[in-house]
């Protein structure tokens, strides 16, 4: 689950770490007055507006601005709020439709005496291959940190951290001496990269990006923006940041699945997958892209597949009118297949008049019961056994 940079800082410092200040808005109006309260609290004119969408980027596509006076800050507001933001991170990137901005950041400048200022780059992540978390950084930070992780490699730096040990004295330093750090911005950062640390573990984030990392004219350092993705397996232990979901910002599809209990992920391919069990349904869109076809979607009906919830799967899937053939394959350890089955005749049949082809491969408990269900339905299914014979069909009905 993305946050918004917004939410990101908000969050990170109730950890202790030290964030850009800011306050939210959704009209000119409300930027108007949160420009004031800034101004009050920062004692400068000077404000940066931010657009907040889920996608790094913003400053490419026109969507952070440098507001030096009420007027500029009236102008840019207006601007940003209501525009669909084209950056390299949208969907289509630069050439696509961009993404709707409903609220934006209106944020302290940090930049005073810029020339004494210094950006650098800090993330966290796990590195899956490794089994440890990592911390990732460089000098080089602000927008173009994709062009140096190309260009100059070796200006990225890498700290790998044991999950059981947690981020040891020693490696904050190594980081801070990599960074060329000394003096008291130093120290400050050793307390940052710490906090920033306790905040990746205790709220159970699987990202965390904080470009520009920003050392300050008075050595301090700052977040001042924040990428965080959280783990959605650890939200149970979070309600306060599960309520932070915005569903504006995700895919509308994936969000009416998520109210059906399905785990549905959106793809750019041409057969639908109806599966139970990940494991299953990674499997599967490897066998169709084998078979010459790209998976549309992922989609886990779970351990309860009847036959409300196998309809809203196969109304899902339709929508997408790329598809051009449907794949179901369950196995039966849970649920009955017989039971699966009938839930997909019965979806069928409330359904209407369904076009593609839907090849249908039931293995486990009842799997005999659940193909003579399938075969005597006197509907348009092509039933599969195996695997590869499941897979030939979906090549058949391709060709």
């Amino acid at each position: 689950m993305n946050l918004h940079e917004y939410q990101g800082k908000e969050m990170l410092a109730t950890y202790g770490v030290v964030v850009q200040r800011g306050k939210l808005a959704r009209t000119v109006e409300e930027a108007v007055m949160a420009y004031q309260q800034l101004q009050a609290e920062t004692n400068t004119a000077y404000c940066v507006v931010k657009a907040q969408i889920h996608a790094g980027g913003r400053g490419k596509g026109g969507g952070v601005k440098l507001a030096k006076n009420m007027d500029d800050l009236k102008q840019h507001a207006g601007n940003i709020l209501g525009m669909m933001l084209k950056t390299p991170q949208t969907p289509g990137g630069m050439e696509g439709d961009g993404k709707l901005v409903r609220k934006v950041l209106i944020a302290e400048d940090c930049y005073a005496d810029y020339d004494k200022c210094k950006e650098y780059y800090v993330s966290i992540l796990m590195d899956r291959e490794k089994k440890r978390n990592v911390i990732i950084y460089s000098t080089e930070g602000g927008m173009n940190i994709e062009e140096v992780a190309e260009k100059t490699p070796h200006l990225i730096h890498k700290e790998y951290i044991d999950p059981l040990v947690g981020l040891r004295d020693f490696q904050k330093r190594n980081i801070a001496f990599n960074l060329g750090l000394s003096g008291n911005v130093y120290k400050e950062f050793l307390k940052f990269i710490g906090n920033l640390y306790k905040a990746f573990i205790g709220s159970d984030a699987a990202l965390f990006e904080i470009n520009p990392c920003l050392k300050t004219a008075d050595d301090r350092i700052i977040a001042v923006d924040a990428k965080v993705t959280l783990d959605e397996n650890g939200l149970f232990r979070h309600p306060e940041l599960e309520a932070m979901r915005d569903t504006d910002e995700e895919d509308a599809t994936e969000v009416e699945a998520k109210s059906y209990g399905l785990n549905y992920v959106n793809l750019d391919g041409n057969v639908g997958c109806m599966v139970n069990g990940a494991g299953l349904a990674m499997a599967t869109m490897d066998i169709i892209k084998l078979s010459g076809g790209s998976p549309a979607n992922f989609l886990d009906v779970g351990g309860t597949a009847d036959a409300a919830r196998v309809e809203q799967a196969f109304r899902l899937i339709l929508r997408d009118h790329e598809v051009k053939a449907i794949l179901i394959n369950i196995f039966g350890g849970i649920v009955r297949c017989d039971r699966v089955a009938q839930g997909i005749v019965d979806a069928y049949k409330n359904m209407g008049n369904i076009k593609v082809p839907i090849i249908v491969r039931l293995q486990g408990t009842n799997a005999d019961i659940a193909k003579k269900l399938i075969d005597e339905s006197g509907l348009e299914f092509h039933s599969a056994i195996q695997l590869q014979e499941a897979a030939d069909l979906v090549k058949k009905m391709l060709s």
